[in-house]
């Protein structure tokens, strides 16, 4: 299947799944996984999903939409996508990213630099739908023809036609969850064209006009989250015992005994985390409390519904729901009367509150947002705390860079300082910083575990980074020697937990991921007993 071309009428028109992956086609993995007879085979959908739910792209799915059950159905749907499509180059309803999306459609010369940087297409083997383009090419036709004044009359003439049919949008609908949105492919384009936004704004077709999501990011995500105060489920009152038990579990680890401070107005700051730390990995914000306690910081935390809960979905697909998420954690911050926000290790929050929300926040909610990269670079470098990075020399230590951190926000020397201070064996990926790779879970990736959609993303999306974190530790393999990948976001976490778990890392090679905080609390010196726990994983 790799670099065959598949035509577009195929893609309108061919019945039956277009694509059948080929794990032998997939790029070799480095030792020790290079001698590996096979592959392990992709799991396929049950037959009674296939006749059940759309999913004619690839044989994966991740939004478990039922197929229409008549042709009237079928009509409804189309009809609905094309409102959306006109809606999306309506300056009144796109005012967040009309500008980048036309220039994007409009300049695109498909010289197609945008693949050799994808992981996704590399990883696969080159097949021709995962190329960045190709799902761009679809709605640039569509914009031509049904946006454009003229555009049936000159899609005709200049062969650039497209037939829009049900076909159609329930694979395109499936393959724009084939993304990560990491952007690697805007960065490298020669005109900035930027195929990645492309694949959002789809996504948003799908939400907004057609009442199509992924659940775990919508019903399960924004949705949750605005109603009951977290993505994760939980409400305020037991996240405030949640809290208390972490202040209990922070003693006994550390012996410091102090009280989260919650709801604290007029803190010079409000920290936000992503709401999955409290409940996988409590052991972050349980660091970073450590570090402000010790560094005399002036911080709290909120209890307001979504506002201690860093994440927001929306940012992925649906503008709307990120809108309503954004003004909830400014509104936190205004009430409490909080100098600044600082944002936890969680990368796409990090762009929601920061880059786009500045598209949304006016007024007094344009509230002060800083990275907590940079944070942690002032309290490391200026010696607020006291830290010996010998205390972590039995790990041997890399840094994922998170896309929506770095890539997008340009952070990458904050992160690089810290680690080099309170770490004596720490080495850079290849690439690194800005052309690092993706975690595999970007966009809700991490977070879709419906069907067989994990195992997509464990062959493809993720494959490119477990490749990264085995070329970096090539000479240390061997499981006596304990290795570190720092990877300061939530949500990338996530990621490499599923990804290491499935190839089985940290038993074969004892490679671990974990915070930035958690390396930088070890090597505190008034922290008596190493703050790590190897066992968990």
């Amino acid at each position: 299947m790799g670099n065959k071309r598949i035509p577009l009428k195929d893609f309108c028109h061919q019945p039956g799944q277009l694509v059948k992956l080929d794990p032998s086609q997939f790029l070799p993995l480095p030792p020790p996984y290079d001698k590996l007879e096979s592959e392990p085979p992709l799991k396929e959908l049950s037959d009674a999903n296939k006749e059940k739910l759309e999913c004619d792209l690839d044989g994966f799915t991740g939004y478990k939409f039922p197929r229409p059950e008549t042709e009237e159905e079928k009509r409804k749907l189309v009809e609905q996508f094309l409102t959306g499509l006109k809606k999306l180059f309506v300056k009144e309803n796109n005012w967040t990213f009309l500008q980048p999306l036309t220039l994007t459609l409009d300049y695109c010369a498909k010289c197609q630099t945008c693949s050799a940087a994808c992981p996704i297409y590399q990883e696969s083997g080159e097949i021709d739908i995962y190329r960045p383009t190709y799902r761009s090419d679809i709605l640039r036709r569509l914009y031509k023809k049904y946006v454009k004044t003229g555009g049936k009359f000159f899609a005709k003439i200049s062969g650039n036609d497209i037939d829009v049919t049900w076909t159609m949008i329930a694979r395109l609908m499936e393959l724009s969850y084939r993304c990560t949105v990491c952007r690697r492919c805007a960065q490298t384009c020669p005109i900035g064209a930027d195929n990645a936004l492309v694949t959002r704004e789809l996504r948003k077709i799908f939400s907004q006009e057609m009442g199509i999501t992924v659940k775990p990011l919508h019903e399960k995500g924004s949705v949750l989250q605005l109603k009951v105060g977290s993505s994760t489920g939980m409400s305020a009152e037991p996240f405030l015992d949640n809290v208390e038990f972490m202040e209990e579990e922070v003693e006994e680890r550390t012996g410091m005994k102090f009280k989260w401070p919650m709801d604290k107005a007029g803190a010079d700051i409000l920290l936000i985390h992503n709401a999955g730390e409290y409940l996988a990995w409590p052991e972050n914000p349980e660091a970073f409390a450590i570090i402000l306690e010790a560094a005399g910081i002036s911080y709290t935390l909120s209890s307001e519904v979504a506002a201690y809960d860093g994440i927001n979905y929306g940012v992925w697909y649906d503008d709307v729901q990120f809108a309503k998420v954004a003004l909830k954690h400014a509104q936190a911050a205004k009430n409490l009367g909080v100098k600044k926000i600082v944002l936890g290790e969680c990368g796409h929050a990090h762009k929601a509150l920061t880059v786009i929300a500045d598209r949304v926040l006016t007024g007094d909610l344009n509230i002060p947002r800083e990275s907590a990269m940079t944070l942690l670079h002032d309290i490391v470098m200026n010696g607020k705390i006291k830290v010996d990075p010998s205390r972590n020399d039995d790990l041997i230590t890399t840094l994922h860079d998170p896309c929506n951190m770095v890539r997008l926000m340009g952070i990458v020397r904050p992160q690089r300082d810290v680690l080099r201070a309170v770490c004596n064996n720490f080495r850079e990926m290849t690439p690194h910083g800005v052309t690092n790779y993706c975690c595999g879970g970007g966009s809700g990736f991490a977070i879709t575990q419906d069907l067989n959609f994990p195992e997509w993303r464990q062959n493809l999306s993720g494959r490119r980074k477990l490749r990264q974190v085995l070329d970096v530790f090539q000479d240390v393999l061997d499981p006596e020697q304990k290795k570190y990948v720092c990877a300061p976001c939530s949500n990338c976490k996530g990621a490499m937990r599923d990804t290491f778990a499935a190839y089985g890392l940290f038993d074969k090679c004892n490679i671990l991921y974990g915070g930035l905080v958690e390396l930088v609390v070890n090597a505190m010196t008034d922290i008596d007993k190493p703050f790590l726990e190897w066992e968990w994983h």
